[in-house]
């Protein structure tokens, strides 16, 4: 049973006759009996009785026309649905993002978005970076943000903003708040890091080597530390410096829970990228989202 063969039907019910349905439809008069013959076959039932004055619906039929009408009704109202995802910013749009991304500045820019867009249902979860790319790749998510570039040939991919990252130390470190000229003059401390696991969003041991081996230096002593509140205790409480992206630090710097080493050589950064279903398709509203997620990098809302 399909929208054309129930068109049909209601065209003929209510055109009373099978020739003056043809006319409304602009078919032939043997191609609309036909499709009643089909829907009857389908059905196992004769929908109309016909007489030489036209057709009316029979027991069958009148059982049948309710559900008809309301069927037709649904598909157009799918069929306007899907035709305002596309010409308007409204209807059901995904985001994903890495768990530490979800600090003060993200959360303000998707405040702003529902603010400006109240008719998109906008929701929201969290996942590492690799989960982040499986779930935008299955469908499951229409937007995704994470940490670093996405090779993926299946996503495409655009940068949003660069996390500068910084040192953070205990508060009573000898060089907490204060500058050092150089990365080298931290080789003897010992760091905080996640354990290299793949796909992991957040700042692992690997970064802190390579920031070391390209001043000619791997002898980094650090602890692996595979949770993100673990590792800023554990420095809040003196147990090492850990290196990481300025936002997830904001609230433990300003409160002074942690403080910074400012490094004079220490340019990094961690690129946050928005990825996509490359070819998918991508509803008004979502490409919206898309692009106001450029947001996120301006800090909160005022």
């Amino acid at each position: 049973m399909d929208g054309d063969g129930l068109r049909t039907f209601i065209a003929v019910h209510r055109a009373g006759g099978f020739s003056q349905a043809a006319g409304l439809l602009l078919r032939s008069q043997p191609a609309i009996s036909r499709r009643i013959a089909l829907l009857e076959q389908e059905l196992g039932a004769s929908l109309f009785d016909r007489s030489a004055g036209g057709a009316a619906l029979s027991q069958a039929g009148q059982v049948l026309l309710p559900y008809a009408e309301r069927a037709l009704a649904a598909i157009e109202d799918a069929r306007g649905a899907v035709s305002a995802l596309a010409t308007e910013e409204a209807g059901p749009v995904s985001l994903v993002v890495v768990g530490t991304l979800a600090g003060d500045r993200l959360t303000s820019a998707l405040t702003r978005f529902r603010r400006d867009h109240p008719r998109v249902d906008l929701t929201l979860r969290t996942a590492t970076s690799a989960q982040v790319s499986d779930l935008v790749r299955g469908g499951e998510a229409h937007v995704g943000l994470r940490y670093h570039h996405d090779p993926s040939l299946d996503l495409d991919a655009r940068l949003v903003t660069m996390e500068p990252l910084v040192v953070v130390c205990a508060p009573g470190h000898p060089l907490a708040g204060r500058l050092v000229a150089a990365l080298a003059e931290l080789r003897a401390e010992r760091w905080l890091a996640f354990p290299d696991s793949g796909g992991r969003p957040e700042i692992a041991a690997s970064h802190i080597f390579a920031l070391f081996l390209t001043r000619g230096m791997g002898d980094v002593a650090w602890t692996a530390i595979d949770s993100l509140t673990a590792q800023k205790r554990l420095a809040a409480a003196g147990f090492g410096l850990a290196l990481m992206p300025r936002s997830d630090v904001d609230e433990e710097l300003a409160s002074g829970q942690l403080a910074e080493i400012a490094v004079g050589d220490l340019d990094a950064a961690q690129p946050v990228v928005a990825v996509v279903r490359r070819n998918g398709f991508l509803s008004r509203a979502a490409r919206t989202l898309l692009e106001d997620l450029s947001a996120w990098s301006r800090g909160p809302a005022a």
